[in-house]
């Protein structure tokens, strides 16, 4: 029997404003200027990253899901006892499909739950899984991944996916944080899968966040956009130069918007007043890169089993398998 798809908002509009006031209170405010990349993905933010990811400098989008195509059979086979599939950070799921029918296919699994924070690319995403797959029970949450975990549906065992790289947006005390979530959520035996970039050339990495196109510059800019859009304040993004570095000490990439000369911002509804002076720089994102080894011991520490590992050839990127 087909099932009709169901979205569960826990994270209107109103929420979402608080929670960039408060974002933008705490990372402006002080010496050294920081936003969080979840404010880059509004509606142009999304359809920008997308573009990004068709990009011949950006190899992950590409890699990941030639691992997830290739290893997709052995994926389903390992968690075959999963009834459940919860994807945090779902966007457009579009390698999401390759898990679903093989796992569909080889396991027993009933139940797919999206998770992500914008409402538009959820609806979008839960219409199109539902008609490719409609006899799988579809349940979309709009929310943060970093929060309440506790309360998602479950119909049976899970497989908790993180795909793109998106754990590498996290610092290191904020991964730790998250995998204690997960331990705590996920109950003994159910499983979490990991989509991690790794430490490769710089020469490779850096070109991926810095396009010769300027499309990551544009994607960078708007989260000034959606802080003017939002909050009233009166940014102007081509006024700030788009900088992607490559950070040994982290081993991360860092994105950064630099004013071009000195300013003052207003930011409206919060009556804040932002001085910028010229050449100085605001950090919009970090991308993690991970090495095998250590972040085996990160899951290990956190109480998670790894238990397979699929990399490309290059060692560029890697999915990982655990077990709770």
């Amino acid at each position: 029997m087909d099932m009709e798809p169901t979205v569960d908002v826990r994270l209107t509009e109103a929420d979402l404003r608080d929670a960039l006031c408060t974002d933008v209170l705490l990372g402006l405010s002080g010496r050294r200027k920081w936003l969080p990349s979840k404010w880059f993905y509004d509606g142009q933010g999304s359809k920008l990253f997308e573009a990004i990811t068709e990009l011949p400098e950006y190899y992950p989008t590409r890699t990941e899901r030639a691992l997830l195509r290739a290893g997709a059979d052995e994926i389903a086979i390992a968690a075959s006892g999963a009834a459940e599939l919860v994807e945090l950070g779902s966007g457009s799921s579009e390698k999401t499909r390759l898990l679903l029918s093989s796992l569909s296919e080889h396991g027993s699994l009933r139940s797919y739950v999206p998770l992500d924070v914008s409402e538009f690319a959820l609806r979008a995403a839960v219409g199109w899984i539902n008609e490719e797959f409609p006899r799988l029970e579809i349940h979309g949450v709009v929310g943060d991944f970093m929060s309440r975990l506790d309360s998602l549906p479950r119909c049976g065992p899970r497989i908790v996916v993180l795909l793109g790289g998106t754990l590498g947006n996290l610092v290191p005390a904020e991964r730790a944080e998250f995998f204690g979530r997960m331990y705590d959520v996920l109950e003994p035996g159910e499983q979490l899968m990991l989509g991690v970039g790794l430490v490769t050339d710089p020469a490779v990495m850096v070109p991926a966040y810095d396009d010769a196109a300027g499309v990551t510059a544009e994607f960078n800019r708007n989260i000034l956009q959606v802080v003017n859009n939002r909050l009233g304040a009166d940014f102007e993004p081509d006024r700030f130069a788009h900088v992607a570095v490559w950070d040994a000490d982290n081993e991360w990439i860092e994105m950064r918007l630099e004013a071009t000369a000195d300013m003052t911002v207003t930011i409206a509804d919060l009556d804040l007043v932002i001085e910028f002076a010229a050449g100085e720089q605001m950090r919009t994102e970090i991308s993690a890169k991970f090495r095998l080894t250590p972040f085996h011991g990160e899951l290990a520490a956190a109480g998670f089993r790894p238990q397979r590992c699929w990399t490309d050839p290059a060692d560029r990127f890697a999915v990982v398998l655990a077990r709770r």
